[in-house]
């Protein structure tokens, strides 16, 4: 959706954005959603959170998402104009994904959930112990 590119970019920038192909701004956002969740799907359910509507939306998600498609975007452009900005913010959204994988943010998306327990899946740190053994002989 064009209006998500609004809170990342300049007027400049959104007239890329509405010059460019509907193909290549769409195939942007897809490379930026698949970057992001090859980043968080191992804790996350990231189907669910990009297919969230309205205000049930992650507004993070959808910045973090409009970066990364808009350094896409901009590389693609024949001058890469105004490419300083993106790739600095670009590589903030990398340093942020990578914080998260590292356990040290946790941004509320929906968790992913085992199918066959129903126990979040997503836990960095499994706990619990085996059966006590018995040495009775």
């Amino acid at each position: 959706m064009t209006d998500d590119y609004k809170a990342v970019s300049d007027t400049q920038t959104l007239e890329v954005i509405h010059q460019s192909d509907e193909v290549n701004r769409e195939r942007a956002e897809n490379y930026a959603i698949e970057e992001i969740s090859s980043y968080l799907r191992s804790r996350y359910n990231m189907p669910q959170a990009y297919a969230a509507t309205g205000t049930n939306r992650n507004q993070q998600l959808v910045m973090l998402t409009a970066d990364v498609a808009l350094y896409h975007l901009i590389a693609w452009l024949p001058k890469r104009m105004g490419f300083e900005i993106r790739e600095t913010r670009y590589k903030r959204v990398i340093e942020y994904l990578e914080t998260v994988q590292a356990g040290k943010a946790s941004p509320d998306l929906p968790p992913l959930i085992d199918p066959a327990t129903g126990i979040d899946a997503g836990i960095a740190v499994k706990y619990g112990s085996w059966d006590k053994s018995k040495y009775d002989y």
